[in-house]
């Protein structure tokens, strides 16, 4: 093995794969496009649909009522709801969003509150659907006013405080710290990011340094050189992680640009609103609030993923190597991607800890332990375990590597 030859043959891949739109586009642009497209691409347009669904005034029918006049036209005037006629069919007027909900009050509601009864009024909404879930808030925050107030009143009429149907107040404040609430919050999607794009990096490189060049006849030249099998295949090797590795800086650096950005946005945002109502805040109280990463469960994610990337650049190597075109190698590597994404896509599931058992599952525990470093906790015996395994699977990887591209069938493959 000459370290001469393999560099030789690494900058002179480096060079070809340069000049190749495909692979700038999955190591590069989209990996640094992907993060502030998510952040505030998808963010703004969730925003503007989330605010025009509450400024939308929902459709709401009423069921019964007729000896319930005085709650009726509470309902009729409550500006943030639409009384609408009962339709025939309002299942399925619902169903098809011509109505967003339908309120059924039971028979002599209104003489029940006043007897002191407990009638149970029924909200029929589309589940899961954005507008009807928001009408049925809507209703039941009505429902809840009247029924607060016919507390109140009937307290009153007894000569009793409210504290009576009330006896004391809760309420909720974070102690973690601002670190382990944004570890818990994007622990889970920054490394299953980093495994898509660690991927999809060594992808393209991979299928046009062995599919590519099969298609393009320049495979046959190159081993016709006096250099080793074993120095072309490593040199080609380097080229793959490289792209691996490049796709994963560019989404880090692309995440730190748009954290660092999207912070600044939020805390003077932050005060601007908090200052307006309280006209105490703080910058600093308001940036407090706001989840960060760890910097160090950075840095810890990015060693944790290099044996991860070899791993990747290895694999998407040696199946390419299989294909006689570009075409098939893409049909190969394709499916592939499902196999990667479902680890991680497990490792963000909630309830699924790390343990020994699962250390030992490539990309799980990789999805697990970012989440955990991310979070500011750090298992050394787990770090250690993972770290080791996954340098391990990265080994045999590669060494399938270079034995496959050591045997002629493979290579020219009928």
């Amino acid at each position: 093995m000459s370290w001469h030859n393999i560099v030789t043959v690494y900058l002179k891949e480096l060079k070809d794969s340069l000049r190749d739109r495909r692979t700038l586009m999955s190591t590069i642009i989209i990996p640094t496009l992907v993060i502030p497209l998510l952040t505030f691409g998808i963010g703004k347009v969730m925003s503007v649909v989330m605010s025009r669904a509450r400024e939308e005034i929902p459709t709401v029918a009423i069921i019964g009522g007729a000896d319930s006049p005085g709650v009726v036209a509470e309902l009729r005037k409550t500006p943030k709801l639409k009384i609408v006629p009962l339709p025939a069919d309002w299942k399925l007027a619902i169903s098809e969003k011509r109505l967003r909900v339908a309120v059924e009050l039971p028979e002599r509601f209104e003489a029940g509150l006043k007897a002191g009864s407990a009638p149970e009024v029924q909200v029929y909404n589309y589940s899961g659907e954005l507008k009807s879930d928001f009408a049925a808030r809507a209703v039941e925050r009505f429902l809840t006013d009247l029924r607060e107030r016919t507390v109140a009143e009937r307290l009153a009429e007894r000569g009793l405080p409210k504290t009576m149907a009330v006896p004391f107040e809760f309420r909720r404040e974070n102690v973690a710290p601002p670190e382990k609430v944004g570890g818990n919050l994007f622990g889970g999607l920054v490394p299953y990011l980093i495994i898509i794009l660690c991927f999809s990096g060594a992808m393209y490189p991979a299928m046009d340094l062995t599919a590519g060049e099969k298609e393009r006849g320049t495979m046959e030249t190159l081993l016709c050189s006096p250099v080793a099998r074993v120095d072309i295949v490593l040199g080609k090797f380097l080229m793959v992680l490289t792209g691996s590795l490049s796709a994963m800086f560019f989404m880090l650096v692309s995440m730190g640009l748009t954290a660092a950005i999207g912070g600044t946005l939020m805390t003077s945002t932050g005060v601007t609103r908090i200052g307006a109502a309280a006209g105490t805040a703080t910058k600093a109280a308001a940036a407090s609030v706001l989840p960060t990463i760890d910097p160090l469960g950075l840095v810890g994610v990015l060693a944790m993923v290099l044996p991860v990337a070899v791993m990747f650049a290895a694999a998407a190597f040696t199946v390419a190597l299989f294909a006689k075109s570009y075409k098939e190698a893409q049909s190969y590597l394709a499916p592939l991607m499902i196999i990667v994404i479902m680890p991680a896509v497990i490792g963000m599931l909630p309830g699924i800890d790390l343990n020994a058992r699962l250390a030992l599952v490539p990309l799980l525990n990789l999805s697990l332990v970012c989440r955990e470093m991310l979070s500011g906790v750090w298992h050394w015996n787990y770090i250690a375990l993972i770290f080791g395994s996954s340098c391990l699977y990265a080994a045999v990887a590669l060494a399938l590597a270079v034995r496959m591209f050591k045997r002629e069938d493979v290579i020219f493959r009928a």
